[in-house]
């Protein structure tokens, strides 16, 4: 790894945003949304990114990549799940496209909050960043609005009104206000996607974890939650339909 810089401040591992006063927490969500929809707006040309990624054509290519190692990782096992996504999501990719310098995993855990403030100091853990659509980029990142806390940061579950947070429907148009959009069409093909995708990263674990070849301390309980990713994804899928 790389340290860049050594930045002060608060990372906080609940989506929750529980160590802070309740009504200090929207301003927290309005500060994420501003750093993601900032960094969707950066000309890549322009800063010398030209060459960071293919641009266009993201979806495909990622559907392809994430269901070739999926399909590919016998030992890990089929999911009936993720059989039907690797089935649908090349079908349902939506019309038109974008390319922008995406983080890849843009999630409240990756960000340095100012010690006192809600101002995001620094964004960490770039290794997936890469050009690409940014609407997939926003949907992961908004996609904790449904993620159960166990398995990485995420609201599943909770009413966000009572934890002094914007709904989901506020926080996409907050991102749409902020990016000129009048809205995101298609927002559960986004979702599905994502799950999805994790989804197919768990399933890699899972196949280390079973190698006995797995790095991450945590690679067991990631394995285990492989499947309720995948029926979190075909959830999304169905909403589509």
């Amino acid at each position: 790894f790389y340290v860049m810089e050594m930045v002060d401040g608060r990372i906080f591992w609940d989506a929750a945003f529980g160590e802070v006063p309740i009504a200090d927490r929207a301003a927290y969500y309005d500060e994420m949304n501003r750093v993601i929809a900032a960094l969707h707006s950066v000309d890549y040309g322009t800063v010398g990114l030209g060459d960071f990624g293919r641009p266009g054509n993201y979806f495909a290519r990622q559907i392809g990549r994430w269901s070739k190692q999926y399909l590919e990782d016998e030992l890990a096992g089929r999911n009936p799940d993720m059989d039907a996504l690797v089935e649908w999501l090349p079908t349902a990719i939506p019309a038109g496209d974008e390319t922008t310098i995406v983080h890849g995993d843009f999630r409240c855990d990756n960000m340095i909050f100012h010690p006192t403030e809600p101002r995001v100091l620094a964004v960490l853990d770039w290794e997936l960043s890469t050009l690409g659509n940014p609407l997939a980029d926003f949907a992961y990142h908004a996609m904790m609005y449904r993620m159960p806390g166990d398995i990485v940061a995420g609201l599943g579950g909770q009413d966000p009104v009572r934890l002094g947070l914007p709904t989901e429907h506020d926080y996409i148009a907050s991102y749409c206000a902020r990016t000129g959009r009048d809205e995101i069409a298609d927002w559960d093909f986004y979702i599905a996607f994502n799950f999805f995708r994790l989804a197919a990263i768990f399933h890699g674990i899972k196949g280390r974890a079973m190698r006995g070849t797995a790095s991450n301390a945590q690679a067991k309980e990631r394995a285990a939650a492989f499947p309720r990713l995948a029926a979190l994804a075909r959830n999304a899928m169905k909403k589509c339909k």
